[in-house]
């Protein structure tokens, strides 16, 4: 018995060489069930461990869920001893009869372990609910092609999650987008309380039958009596029965909305407003349960009495519980070019109404705004009254019946004491008959006429003696064309136009009349209009004169209307608006 003692306390008292690096792993349970975590603790009897354990091989049968590090040291009789651990926790992926393989760290490796997964039973509380439940709702199960849909998902809770992943609602033929923030509630469902989130979204059909949102899924770590695990849980799905376009709607821009409101004021920049300055046209429209996108474009005319310039459309949406509110702010620049009370066309916008599923027309008007002629018109009529004024006859005089210009030379003498004698001496002379000097004058003027008579005479004579002289130059040699041939100077012009350089308009106009109509026909932009016999183009001329001379300077001058004019009287061809070529069903998102 003594020695083997001593034989014992040999062995223990061996430096820690005598033992082989070894690699050591176990599991907390060797039989579990689906969803369940398996902790794995794998340890090394050696420091040299390199980049830990390789878990590579654990892929294909389990879900990798977290990794921890742990070491420890060791002192005895001048040896030491190092100790490192990893605990790693596995899901399964499925049910069966798995192997654990063996785990290399540094140069060594485990020896493989054997793990049972069975079928897991139903979690259920003490009333027999389950701890989670997802559930889907819609607003409409059979609406109309991109009608508004608010769909909702609820997710009920009696139990904390950890690591909760929820699926997203996807479609390719459902435009889908967040409506508001998560929403708080609480519920008792058969005698458990319930937190209950819920997640809703906006739903828009692009395409008409039956279109099937799948069920919403949720993933996510639990603890139970038994420890910590993992469960999956799913809603139902839910079928869609997406209605066309309805044979009766009238119009081309399908509108589907709850209730569309326009509301238009004219405002003005000054405040006499008159002929040429500018005025602000603004236009709100809103839609309920469509996104600002899907409201359709508005035409802009322009006409005699005025011209439209309008803005890009402003886009905007309001969200709430109840659904979207598209909005569209539209605002148009309006020139006037005639006096009096300027009259705006009505905005209608026709939807068909997804509460009454009728087609309902909505209009605005606006008030008008009284327009004041150009300042040149009313001083020209102030001239012509001063005018009018003084071709009248004097009133009856009641004091001096002197001619005028007697009495003017009258006041002017005025400061002179000897006044009364100088005008009876100059009355005097005057009744004398004519004097030396007179006759001087009146000689040395029939001499001067004489002299230029005489040189006139000679002038003429000389002038068609030399028919080779140098005429009066023409308008081509005082003002020469800068333009080779009519279609330069035309391309200069269409070029100016498209720019919208108002300050060189003139000067092309001008260049291009003179090559088409000769220089005999052309002084002025009038003769243009005169000549060219287009309405329009005599229109946008005068609008561009306007614009020229106007003072207010708030709006910018657009040349393209001029352009297209130009080429339509060029070709003799009509050109089609960008409307008329690209009409489209559905609205871009």
């Amino acid at each position: 018995m003594l020695f083997i003692l001593m034989l014992a306390l040999l062995f223990t008292l061996l430096p820690t060489s005598v033992y082989a690096d070894t690699v050591s792993a176990s599991l907390d349970k060797t039989t579990t069930t689906e969803n369940e975590v398996v902790q794995l603790t794998l340890r090394a009897d050696f420091t040299n461990t390199g980049d830990g354990p390789d878990l590579s091989s654990l892929q294909r049968d389990f879900e990798v869920l977290g990794k921890s590090q742990t070491s420890q040291f060791s002192f005895n009789l001048g040896t030491n001893k190092a100790l490192s651990y990893w605990v790693v926790s596995l899901m399964p992926k499925s049910v069966g009869t798995f192997e654990i393989p063996p785990i290399k760290i540094g140069d060594h490796q485990s020896q493989p372990l054997k793990l049972i997964v069975k079928n897991s039973p139903q979690l259920l509380d003490a009333n027999g609910n389950p701890p989670v439940i997802v559930k889907i709702s819609v607003s409409e199960l059979n609406p109309y092609l991109q009608q508004e849909v608010v769909l909702s998902v609820k997710l009920y809770t009696s139990v904390t999650l950890q690591n909760a992943n929820r699926s997203v609602p996807t479609h390719p033929d459902l435009v889908i987008e967040r409506l508001t923030d998560d929403q708080m509630d609480y519920q008792t469902v058969n005698g458990t309380q319930y937190q209950v989130l819920i997640r809703d979204y906006l739903v828009f059909p692009q395409r008409s039958g039956e279109l099937s949102i799948p069920p919403q899924t949720l993933q996510a770590m639990i603890n139970t009596s038994t420890g910590r695990r993992m469960i999956k849980v799913q809603s139902e799905a839910i079928n869609l029965q997406v209605l066309p376009i309805p044979a009766s709607y009238p119009t081309d821009t399908w509108l589907p909305s709850k209730q569309v409101s326009i509301s238009t004021a004219l405002t003005k920049t000054s405040d006499k407003p008159r002929v040429g300055d500018t005025l602000i046209w603004t236009i709100n429209i809103d839609a309920k349960g469509a996104l600002p996108e899907q409201i359709p474009p508005l035409d802009f005319n322009s006409t005699r009495s005025y011209k439209l310039y309008p803005k890009p459309a402003q886009f905007s949406s309001q969200k709430t519980i109840n659904g979207v509110t598209g909005k569209q702010v539209i605002s148009v620049e309006v020139v006037p070019t005639d006096k009096g009370v300027i009259s705006l066309p009505d905005v209608s916008i026709t939807y068909w109404n997804t509460n009454k599923r009728a087609v309902h027309t909505v209009s605005a008007k606006t008030k008008g705004l009284d327009i004041a002629p150009l300042p040149m018109g009313s001083k020209l009529s102030n001239e012509t009254t001063e005018n009018k004024k003084l071709s009248e006859p004097l009133p009856p005089q009641t004091r001096s019946v002197a001619p005028i210009s007697l009495a003017k030379k009258q006041l002017e003498d005025t400061n002179n004491v000897d006044t009364p004698k100088s005008i009876d001496v100059a009355l005097s002379h005057k009744n004398s008959g004519f004097s030396w000097r007179d006759y001087t004058i009146f000689g040395l003027l029939i001499v001067s006429a004489a002299m230029l008579a005489s040189w006139t005479f000679i002038w003429f004579k000389r002038k068609q003696q030399t028919p080779t002289e140098e005429a009066v130059p023409t308008l081509q040699e005082f003002a020469p064309l800068s333009s080779s041939d009519e279609k330069s100077a035309y391309r200069n012009l269409i070029a100016c136009c498209r720019n919208s350089d108002l300050t060189q308009l003139r000067s092309h106009l001008l260049e291009w009349a003179r090559h088409r109509w000769g220089d005999s026909e052309i002084r002025t932009i009038d003769d243009i209009k005169r000549l060219s016999s287009s309405v329009l183009i005599t229109q946008l001329l005068m609008e561009a004169e306007l614009m020229m001379y106007s003072n207010n300077t708030s709006h910018q001058w657009q040349g393209d209307a001029l352009a297209d004019a130009l080429e339509e009287y060029s070709t003799g061809e009509a050109k089609q608006t960008q409307e008329s070529q690209l009409k489209s069903l559905y609205p871009n998102f």
